[in-house]
């Protein structure tokens, strides 16, 4: 999304599948962001994203990290068509 770009946002995304399910998931739907592996679960156990209602998968969630390395926000994603604009909307202003 040129919108993040312009912000100097990078994005990223995280999943537990492999390289292959990631690379295959990214073509099918043309998904820009680069796409991280957790196949053994330890990013997503440290951010608390296991779904106890349904084990070894997560929950979506996206972090807003700022430039000091800190969370800014989590979000609870619930609806894809306006989480950008959510996120986009926390950004502080650009100087």
């Amino acid at each position: 999304m040129r919108e993040f770009e312009s912000s100097n946002v990078v994005v990223l995304g995280a999943s537990y599948d492999t390289i292959a399910a990631n690379r295959a998931f990214a073509e099918k739907f043309q998904w820009p962001f680069k796409l991280l592996c957790d196949v053994d679960h330890a990013v997503g156990e440290a951010y608390g994203v296991d779904d106890p209602a349904d084990p070894g998968y997560p929950r979506r969630a996206s972090y807003l990290i700022g430039p000091d390395q800190r969370i800014v926000n989590v979000y609870d994603v619930t609806d894809a068509a306006t989480h950008a604009t959510d996120v986009l909307a926390d950004l502080p202003p650009r100087p």
